[in-house]
């Protein structure tokens, strides 16, 4: 396969992307994240976190943040240096922090202390841009939406679902080809890519859609 070829795989015929989607929903029917979470707040600062940082180490971070700040008033009036010494094992922890105490007090203080399930309000929030939103949307709302992180960008390229070399560009292509079920088959994606179509040494031989495998690229977005 020449380099062209692997950056740009064939493209998916539309019975492939109604036999790929089908697939998905039969072997991941009842798909939800791996974050650990009670309620909205502990769902929307996991989110916050994970971005370029596995579930798994969020998931050991937020049982001591949670408790010491278990909602948004607490969180709002933080002390930035002590949330994080809290989260400092987590990627990009500074920014985070920042982001976390003042994402909780434009809630307090615009949106009285209710965190907002409308997209478009969501992302006004610092630190939460449209993935976070609508991760936060499908996982708590099981709105009908599309959220592209690094699993499911290359799943989508090595299936030939989409040719965007962007995260926002490829969740565009897979709502406008899968249409209905996003929510499930964002969840689903996450999971096939995290555990089966892995970045370095993906399991081909056990796959479910080796059948529509385009690439064994490692396709990052840009």
């Amino acid at each position: 396969m020449s380099k062209k070829e692997a950056k740009y795989p064939k493209a998916a015929s539309k019975q492939e992307i109604e036999e790929i989607k089908s697939i998905f929903l039969k072997h991941y029917p009842d798909s939800v994240t791996e974050l650990n979470y009670n309620n909205l707040y502990e769902l929307i600062v996991s989110v916050m976190l994970s971005a370029q940082c596995t579930d798994k180490r969020v998931n050991i971070i937020t049982p001591a943040l949670f408790k010491k700040y278990p909602g948004i008033k607490e969180l709002a009036n933080a002390d930035l240096d002590d949330v994080k010494e809290l989260i400092k094992s987590c990627s990009f922890f500074n920014n985070k922090a920042k982001n976390l105490i003042a994402m909780a007090k434009m809630v307090l203080e615009i949106y009285k202390g209710e965190i907002p399930l409308e997209q478009k309000e969501l992302v006004k929030l610092p630190g939460v841009g449209q993935k976070t939103a609508n991760v936060v949307l499908i996982e708590y709302t099981g709105a009908n939406l599309m959220a592209v992180d690094t699993h499911v960008f290359r799943v989508a390229h090595r299936l030939g679902l989409s040719k965007a070399s962007t995260a926002k560009g490829t969740e565009e292509d897979l709502a406008k080809k899968f249409k209905t079920n996003l929510h499930q088959l964002h969840q689903a994606m996450v999971l096939f890519g995290r555990y089966k179509c892995k970045a370095v040494k993906p399991e081909c031989e056990e796959c479910i859609v080796k059948n529509y495998c385009k690439s064994k690229e490692g396709f990052k977005a840009r």
